[in-house]
Order: C-alpha cells, then sequence, then structure tokens
C-alpha cells in the first residue's frame, strides 16, 4: 500500500480489509520480507498509527494483516493517556503525518478489570504505579455503577461496558492534551477512530469515530 497522498478513509478501509483476511484465517503477511526490510532501513513511513494496550493477544500488525513499517505503535496497560504516549502520536501525526490514528481497546481488558476490582468492598491494595495506571479508568467504573463513591459488588459490573467507556474517555483526553492533534482532525487531514477488539473473534470493531473516514 503506498503512503502517498492517502486520506484517513482509504486508510481505515485498508486495516478493515487486513482484519477480514484475519478474521478469516487468511492472512496474506504483506511487506515482511528481506526487500521490504531493506527499503525502510533508511526511513518509515507508516500510514496509520495505533495507541493500544499492551496485552499480549494485541498484535497490531497481526490484527490488521500489515507488514514492517506499515503501523507505527504505541501501547500501555489499559490503553491510558500520558504525556508520552501524546507526544509519540504527535511525532506520528506532526513527522511522519499519518492520517489516521487508531485507539484499540478489547475485551478481558487486565487493566480494566483492576480498576473493577479496585471499587470492590473487599478490594486489596495495588502496587502504586498500578493504581496511577488504573486511576484513569475509575472514572469509566463509576459511570457504568452510577454512583461516584463508596464500596460497590464488582461482580454485576460490565466490563465489556467500562472498557468502552474507558475508551472514550482515551479518546476525548487525547484530543484535549494535544491542540495539534485535534486541529488536524478539524483541517480533515487526520481522523481518529476508536475501536474495540474481540479476543475471541478476531474483530476490531469500531466504536468512536472523530473525522472522516
Amino acid at each position: 500500500m503506498t503512503t502517498e497522498a492517502l486520506s484517513p478513509s482509504q486508510v481505515w478501509q485498508d486495516l478493515l480489509e487486513g482484519n477480514a483476511r484475519f478474521i478469516a484465517g487468511e492472512p496474506q503477511h504483506p511487506r515482511q520480507d528481506v526487500e521490504r526490510r531493506a527499503q525502510l532501513a533508511r526511513e518509515q513511513t507508516p500510514h496509520a498509527a495505533l495507541f493500544g494496550c499492551s496485552d499480549s493477544r494485541l498484535a497490531a500488525e497481526i490484527i490488521f494483516d500489515n507488514g514492517i513499517g506499515d503501523l507505527f505503535v504505541v501501547r500501555n496497560a489499559g490503553q491510558v493517556i500520558s504525556d508520552s504516549v501524546v507526544g509519540s502520536l504527535e511525532y506520528a501525526v506532526s513527522v511522519l503525518n499519518v492520517p489516521l490514528i487508531v485507539v484499540l481497546g478489547h475485551d478481558e481488558c487486565g487493566a480494566v478489570l483492576a480498576a473493577i476490582d479496585s471499587q470492590g468492598t473487599d478490594a486489596k491494595p495495588l502496587p502504586p504505579h498500578i493504581t496511577t495506571l488504573i486511576s484513569k479508568i475509575i472514572p469509566a467504573v463509576r459511570r457504568v455503577v452510577g454512583s461516584a463513591e463508596g464500596a460497590v459488588d464488582t461482580s454485576l459490573i460490565d466490563s465489556q461496558e467500562v472498557g468502552r467507556e474507558h475508551l472514550r474517555d482515551t479518546i476525548a483526553e487525547l484530543l484535549e492534551s494535544s491542540e495539534l492533534i485535534s486541529e488536524a482532525v478539524a483541517a480533515g487531514t487526520l481522523a481518529v477512530v476508536g475501536a474495540n477488539y474481540r479476543l475471541l473473534e478476531g474483530r476490531a470493531v469500531p466504536d468512536v469515530v472523530v473525522g472522516s473516514v
């Protein structure tokens, strides 16, 4: 896939087609050969940036049947916004000129489950850095619960609903944190798609679209 003058919609369609091949068990494994490696030794021209969870089951290039140099990937547990994440995505937009950012969440996310468990009656203290990480997911938990405070019965909380709420929060925070990214979306040169990945099916299902795809 050429990277010249690609629109956000063209890139998103390419990713959807790759994901469809992966779901069907018919991946092409494009652009993963020696020639591609040599071609990219001195520069990179990815056609999309992907910010996703660190979960070992979310290998972006495999899920979307892409190759070396196709995706600029940023990952941390629970796809939680931080200064380093925003800076990395701004680099992808302003220096690498990607027309699309995909924010990818998934079901059975360990960070989401930890955030839910932390609000339970018998919640055990977590290591400090994990506590900091999941703190940005807790607002989504509380909205799903319908209460801003107090211990809850975590067995009644739908983790997939929390994950969807957190995905929306992540995109909202990204756009609020980065004037560069929000201006590119307003100019029509960039779109942001938030999708949830279904582990069993292998499908990335779009949930939030900002911009035109």
